[in-house]
């Protein structure tokens, strides 16, 4: 045999004992080996490579971590939007989202659910293209992430090849276990750095840094929570998760299929008693709709999956003294008290300011400045005041009441129907262009580099910007005369605000902060309406029809758009914005042109033998264009099995025709 043969032998069998180990130690926390015997097969192998180049390839263990630094992380999409959760915290919330599990689906349907741990890390997509990881990204805004590749391979816990040749898309959650985070900052401290506040900031930090030699240092692990191509590999969840854990993928290995409401609730109710027993941070549990296909029939709203909520756990709670109350005005004109504390360690960091709400929550906790107070973080992100030790009072506690003013502009402060919330009705107040202009500038919408907090404060207090659009009216001398702004920064703003201008319709929507509408139902408005010209032209009651046929709008998100549209103070605003050319179309959806179904527009429903979204993609891929709602101009409804009527109702109201799915292949078969 040759030493060339004997080489290539000895390093795959050292690749595969060493991957063995990696699983072993980072998945199943049971290592058969100690760390001087697998150092010993690590350092072979840098020699076998050392000795041979060849047969060094970048999935071997020896390139977990490159040498090279990189400069930037370039923005990459997500293959399937990754949505955010909705949130309950009592059990009434989550029989209502059984129940309208149940309501979704035929009344012979008798769906089963998942249940599982809430991870508390940071997310991120993985990819593997015929059986290697040749990709990753952050979460990002839910639409395009950061590409971290480089970084994910420093995770021993991830597999950079497995035994499956087909395209496996991933969400996992990378976490630091609790006793690598103490490690972690007992080593920070040894070095005169400041500890990480929690496992989740310190995850989160890691995954975006520049240097995969930094990353590999961080002890971070990833648990897969969901596959995309689920349908490829199994039925349903729960089995696509035991199907990659054969596959070697580390998952927490936690869910339970659960029958019935109740059998949820003892799910979710042994997570929380197991909270304290996991060695990574969970903030609650995930309860899914386990088959593959429910989960297709019931689809999403605009922000979120209705097939799945978060059942939120109790937050950890702290007592300190409140020192006084003060009252911001945020983006919108409403009015918020907020609670000055004595600074209190809680949940793994400092807080010193917590929210009241509003009037109504002062008065029913009966909150008095100089108060012992109880606070929580809402969802473990927001502090709030929940509580008051009435025995600690002294008798110079001070009732606190909200002002009849503004206390930006000195505008009467006003209540909208029937809302708790005290809001300044002044589109010029200082405290709202402040904050429309820092939403604005933000880097999922306009993303103008430069316009920080600090110069929105001095652009609106120099009043130089009234609004959005007085930015583009701002010059390179104005800009340098304002504190710590010189000639280079000043120009390089004006170019950054410039630039805005080319951002797509759906970012100028997101950054003027509509009511009701995020960065998704941003994006599906923008793709209706094509550019802002458009969105304009249309009368009160085409952008009502327009609108209401967006899927996951519903009658609330359809009255704020089009009060937004029509109102005299926005509607000045867009006019201005499109006289001054911000904004460019919106891409459209890719559309294959010249197709047998060319000119053709189709919505589908209903259970179908294949995954909707690839039936979506037969249309596209010949010439159709695909609505998620029947309107004007639809041609056809593919109705597959149980069909809801009001499908059936829209297509009779708009002449579509309705077809099924067999009538549909044919069509595009036939040409």
């Amino acid at each position: 045999m040759s030493d060339a043969k004997q080489a290539k032998e000895r390093h795959d069998a050292l690749v595969l004992e060493i991957r063995s180990h990696d699983y072993r130690y980072y998945v199943l926390d049971d290592p058969a080996i100690g760390d001087r015997e697998y150092d010993a097969l690590y350092a072979e192998l840098r020699a076998l490579e050392a000795a041979h180049p060849k047969l060094c390839t970048p999935d071997s263990p020896t390139q977990r971590v490159g040498d090279s630094l990189r400069t930037d992380l370039k923005s990459v999409d997500h293959v399937v939007a990754m949505m955010s959760l909705d949130n309950t915290y009592t059990e009434e919330d989550l029989a209502d989202f059984v129940r309208r599990v149940h309501d979704g689906l035929s009344d012979q349907a008798t769906p089963t659910f998942c249940v599982e741990p809430k991870l508390d890390g940071a997310s991120i997509e993985i990819l593997y293209r015929e059986g290697r990881l040749v990709g990753g990204s952050t979460r990002g805004d839910g639409l395009r992430g950061e590409e971290i590749v480089d970084n994910l391979r420093t995770i021993r816990s991830l597999p950079t090849r497995i035994d499956y040749s087909g395209p496996v898309t991933l969400r996992a959650e990378v976490v630091i276990y609790r006793k690598d985070l103490d490690a972690i900052n007992r080593e920070r401290e040894a070095e005169g750095e400041a500890p990480f506040a929690n496992a989740r900031n310190a995850a989160s930090g890691s995954l975006r840094m520049l240097d995969p030699r930094i990353v590999a240092k961080r002890r971070l692990r990833a648990l897969v929570w969901q596959v995309i191509e689920g349908a490829d590999l199994a039925a349903s969840h729960s089995a696509a998760l035991d199907r990659l854990a054969e596959l070697g993928l580390p998952t927490h290995r936690e869910h339970r299929v659960a029958a019935d409401l109740e059998s949820v609730r003892a799910a979710i109710h042994r997570i929380e008693q197991m909270r304290a027993q996991y060695p990574f941070e969970i903030d609650g549990a995930v309860i899914k709709v386990d088959s593959f296909t429910e989960q297709g029939i019931l689809g999403n709203t605009a922000k979120f999956p209705r097939w799945a909520i978060a059942y939120k756990f109790g937050a950890e709670r702290a007592e300190t003294t409140l020192q006084d109350i003060v009252v911001q005005v945020g983006r919108t004109g409403t009015l918020t008290p907020v609670a000055v504390l004595e600074p209190v360690q809680l949940a793994g960091t400092v807080v010193s300011r917590a929210s009241l709400h509003n009037a109504d929550i002062i008065a029913e906790l009966d909150v008095r400045i100089g108060d012992r107070v109880a606070v929580e973080k809402a969802g473990e992100i927001i502090p709030q005041v929940v509580a008051v030790n009435v025995a600690a009072r002294s008798g110079e506690e001070r009732v606190f009441s909200m002002p009849t003013s503004c206390p930006e502009c000195g505008s009467d402060v006003e209540q909208r129907g029937e809302e708790v919330a005290l809001r300044c009705p002044n589109p010029k107040c200082p405290a709202v262009v402040k904050g429309s202009l820092r939403h604005y500038a933000r880097r999922f919408a306009m993303d103008v580099d430069g316009l920080g907090e600090s110069l929105v404060e001095q652009l609106v207090d120099a009043k130089l910007v009234s609004d959005v659009a007085d930015l583009y009216a701002l010059t390179v001398d104005a800009v340098a005369s304002l504190e710590r702004m010189g000639k280079k920064s000043a120009q390089n703003l004006i170019d950054a605000i410039a630039g805005s201008k080319q951002r797509p319709l759906d970012r100028l929507l997101t950054g003027l902060g509509i009511d009701l509408v995020g960065q998704v139902a941003a994006k599906q408005l923008a793709e209706v309406a094509g550019n802002l010209k458009t969105l304009l032209s249309w009368s009160e009651p085409e952008a009502r029809e327009h609108i209401d046929a967006i899927n996951g709008f519903g009658p609330k998100m359809v009255d704020s758009v089009v009060a937004y549209l029509f109102a005299e103070d926005s509607r000045a605003l867009l006019e201005k914005l499109a006289e001054l050319g911000v904004s460019t179309a919106q891409p459209k959806p890719v559309v294959a042109s010249g197709g047998p179904l060319s000119g053709l527009s189709f919505c589908v429903t209903g259970v179908l033998t294949r995954k909707r979204d690839d039936v979506h993609a037969d249309i596209r891929a010949a010439g159709g264009t695909v609505h998620d709602k029947v309107k004007k101009g639809t041609s056809y409804l593919v109705a597959g099995e149980k069909v809801g009527k009001s499908k059936l109702d829209g297509a009779k109201k708009h002449g579509a025709e309705v077809i099924d799915e067999a009538k549909l292949m044919a069509m595009i078969a036939d040409g």
